[in-house]
């Protein structure tokens, strides 16, 4: 729900346009949701003993209907983009393959950040590709800056699972650095990150509501890295909920910010 909500914002900033920027939003929420249930069915095994259960292995959902899930919500996504034309729909596919190569070889291993890097980047510039057509030039400084962002969500993720994923023996990021140095290293990503939105916004002289925004934003991160320090795994499961809270809430001020400023 989030991905959509940032993808459909930024859509509405480019363009304006409320029909295209809901449009979007659903088509990326589709999109992902087809990606979160193709990751449920892959970890529905090892979920078993997942409390509280998940609804396939508590038999809630079928895999049949399950996988019928997955193809639907694809189909539909896709389907959204096609108004926005060939590059926002070659787009989507992107999205799609880069988030099936999570769920099928990354999840769970030293490189689960790689699809996260490359996934994340693509919220933003999915909403205003399919609004604009094209990207302005301060994207150039927006997507790896949203690499880092998504590198450190996905220390965060296997921070939250590393209980797990160590009784299970799999070799996540989080234990490949231990859970010391995947915390610092996923802060010092993060620092990173708002040093150089807070830099760019400034050196425009974006609106104060934008820098309002992006503070909100930050507090967020800031707040929601703290906290996960320390504590068991549901304690930074919701650190790296809330660390996705506080981005989208910078990434959207960042892009009013450098729309609205001064020419």
């Amino acid at each position: 729900m989030l991905d959509g909500l940032v993808a459909g914002i930024v859509a509405f900033i480019a363009a304006f346009d409320p029909l295209t920027a809901v449009r979007l939003g659903i088509s990326m929420t589709l999109l992902q949701a087809s990606i979160g249930m193709l990751n449920d069915l892959i970890d529905a095994p090892r979920d078993a003993d997942r409390v509280p259960p998940k609804p396939i292995p508590a038999g809630l959902v079928t895999s049949s209907t399950a996988r019928t899930g997955v193809v639907v919500a694809a189909s539909l996504g896709l389907a959204l983009a096609v108004p926005s034309g060939p590059a926002t729909l070659g787009l989507a596919l992107v999205v799609l393959g880069i988030g099936y190569g999570y769920d099928r070889y990354a999840k769970g291993t030293a490189w689960s950040w790689v699809p996260f890097a490359l996934g994340i980047p693509l919220l933003p510039v999915y909403g205003w590709l399919g609004a604009a057509g094209e990207l302005p030039s301060f994207f150039a400084l927006l997507v790896p800056v949203a690499m880092l962002a998504g590198t450190a969500l996905a220390i965060a993720n296997a921070l939250a699972d590393l209980e797990r994923d160590t009784a299970a023996g799999t070799a996540s990021i989080a234990r490949r650095l231990g859970r010391e140095r995947a915390w610092s290293v996923h802060a010092w990503l993060l620092w990173a990150v708002l040093l150089l939105a807070y830099a760019a916004m400034i050196s425009v002289g974006a609106h104060s509501l934008a820098i309002g925004g992006a503070t909100v934003g930050s507090v967020i991160v800031a707040y929601a890295a703290s906290m996960g320090r320390e504590g068991g795994p549901e304690r930074r499961k919701r650190m790296w909920e809330l660390e996705a809270v506080g981005l989208a809430f910078l990434a959207v001020a960042w892009v009013a910010g450098m729309v609205t400023a001064p020419a």
